[in-house]
């Protein structure tokens, strides 16, 4: 192999860790649910090679309204899924969105893209006594 060709390969291979970092395991946020007026556990996220928030933390028992909005074209991101909750949405460019669910247990549940690229976590922490 000669030199050029290592550097290329290795330009490559390092181009594909970064992909896959970005896609994966990069950060992008944690947010907790504020309550509305009317009790709803409400969040903002937006859609744009990835979730942001990622994260994002709510009560059991409490409505959850999540609000999405979608700042791309890719094809990945026309759809957001949260199977644990029988629950999906398609996206479309520029528009916000809005899931509903109530979560009854605690518990880490994810969701995703339909194709599973795009990944994020729902964190249901247990209800309030009081």
């Amino acid at each position: 192999m000669t030199l050029a060709q290592v550097i290329v390969t290795l330009g490559g291979l390092a181009f594909c860790v970064f992909i896959a970092w970005f896609f994966w395991f990069a950060p992008k946020g944690q947010a907790k649910a504020v309550v509305s007026e009317g009790g709803t556990q409400e969040v903002a996220v937006t859609v744009k090679g990835g979730y942001t928030p990622d994260v994002i933390v709510v009560k059991a028992k409490q409505p959850v309204r999540l609000h999405f909005t979608r700042q791309e074209s890719a094809a990945c991101s026309e759809m957001v899924l949260f199977p644990d909750f029988n629950r999906s949405a398609k996206l479309p460019e520029g528009e916000e969105v809005m899931i509903e669910f109530t979560p009854e247990k605690a518990g880490e549940y994810g969701f995703q893209c339909q194709m599973g690229m795009l990944r994020g976590k729902l964190i249901v922490e247990p209800p309030t006594n009081g």
